[in-house]
């Protein structure tokens, strides 16, 4: 298992806009492209005074799933133009790791 990790930050006014988004258009939008070997997300939120850091964990089977979702430069990041609106800063690469305990 492939876990993709990101990183985005805002401003603290517009990170629920972006939790939002991302809850309700951006991950469902992802999981009805209907990737074979995708395996779901997970969003972490840290809020630090003058920004809000988002962390986006993507779970896929393979590489290949991998590549399916972001195509043939597979560590660059999929951002949506509403999503990048909101951002302040952002990765300009997604880091992949080799998931070898989930419980």
């Amino acid at each position: 298992m492939i876990a993709r990790i990101w990183h985005g930050w805002t401003k603290p006014e517009k990170a629920k806009a972006y939790e939002d988004m991302l809850r309700d258009e951006i991950f469902p939008g992802i999981a009805r492209r209907n990737i074979k070997g995708y395996r779901g997300a997970e969003l972490f939120i840290h809020e630090d005074g003058n920004e809000t850091e988002f962390v986006t964990l993507l779970r896929f089977d393979s590489m290949e799933a991998v590549k399916e979702f972001a195509g043939m430069d597979e560590s660059k990041p999929v951002i949506y133009p509403k999503a990048e609106a909101l951002l302040t800063r952002m990765d300009e690469r997604s880091h992949h790791y080799r998931i070898v305990i989930s419980r």
